[in-house]
């Protein structure tokens, strides 16, 4: 097993006023040659939307992207005539293939919203434009993982899927427990990040934000040193 940290300090940032954005991958204004992708994860976006603010209509074409509100809620419209609005426990996806256009904006005058967006490479462009958007309750499933996105091919029926080998998965875990995490498909990579806590791997500690690449491994054990809330996003490292 080979890991690699990546500090929450280390990062991408932007701040616009209205909207506080961390990169942990090379996006708009911020570039790092370094921290270009982890395989197929092209984007994993932290940002802070102030109330009534947000991303207007803007186009996207052959990428698979995910959406995890954290705090508040976010409201979605697009080209495929979907609207609505996206909450915490909530997860969206959309395969933008041939092309779409969408906007995000903070479904709250007042309140902050805080959300990850992520977006991975798909394995087949081209495609259809498509969207859903699904509820997971992970608080009646502490700790263990849920399995959130999965590959078309390999859906479960309780995850919501995209065209690509990835398999995203969200937990949360209380203090002293420990997790293992086995690998879905050989060769794939894990790009875990830490929403919050503090946790162990490989005898490297992590902090809120913080994150670790993960290779070449069947499995490997985290231990959960103060209440955790985990995304794992498990990807092909190069395309087929």
């Amino acid at each position: 097993m080979t890991t690699k940290i990546f500090p929450s300090t280390a990062r991408g940032r932007a701040d616009f006023g209205w909207l506080k954005a961390n990169f942990s991958f090379s996006f708009g204004n911020y570039y790092n040659p370094e921290m270009v992708q982890f395989g197929m994860l092209r984007v994993l976006n932290d940002d802070t939307i102030d109330g009534g603010m947000g991303f207007g209509s803007h186009p996207h074409e052959n990428m698979e992207i995910i959406t995890i509100p954290l705090e508040g809620g976010l409201r979605h419209k697009d080209s495929m005539g979907n609207e609505g609005v996206i909450g915490f426990g909530e997860v969206q996806v959309m395969s933008a293939g041939t092309g779409v256009h969408h906007s995000e904006m903070n479904a709250s005058q007042t309140d902050q919203a805080k959300t990850l967006q992520l977006w991975v490479f798909p394995e087949k462009e081209n495609v259809t434009p498509r969207y859903d958007q699904k509820s997971f309750d992970l608080a009646s499933k502490i700790n263990t993982f849920v399995n959130v996105v999965s590959p078309h091919d390999k859906n479960d029926g309780n995850a919501l899927w995209v065209y690509q080998q990835t398999f995203f998965s969200l937990g949360i875990f209380e203090s002293g427990k420990i997790v293992n995490y086995k690998v879905n498909i050989p060769k794939n990579g894990v790009y875990l990040f830490l929403i919050d806590g503090e946790i162990e791997i490989g005898n490297k500690i992590l902090q809120e934000r913080d994150a670790i690449g993960i290779v070449d491994f069947e499995n490997f054990d985290i231990t959960i040193h103060s209440k955790a809330k985990i995304l794992v996003v498990e990807v092909p490292m190069k395309f087929n």
